[in-house]
């Protein structure tokens, strides 16, 4: 299924490889951007999902790549 241009299947499953590298050691700097486009991603497509389960389901999505992602967050200053 394909959302304003994005294949949703092709965003969960690289968000699925990020999460998973994070958790078996961390990512590199290519891991890094990646997890942030998909950040970007899905806070593009996520409030153009009307369908219910459809809809929780990136936005958990959205939620688990922003905890992989915090390690790699600048703190504020």
């Amino acid at each position: 299924m394909d959302v304003d241009g994005v294949d949703l299947t092709l965003l969960d499953a690289d968000v699925a490889g990020v999460v998973q590298s994070e958790l078996s050691g961390g990512l590199d700097g290519r891991g890094v951007a990646v997890l942030r486009r998909c950040i970007a991603t899905l806070d593009g497509i996520v409030p153009l999902l009307h369908e219910e389960y459809c809809a929780s389901c990136f936005s958990r999505l959205r939620a688990m790549a922003r905890v992989a992602a915090a390690p790699h967050t600048p703190a504020a200053t």
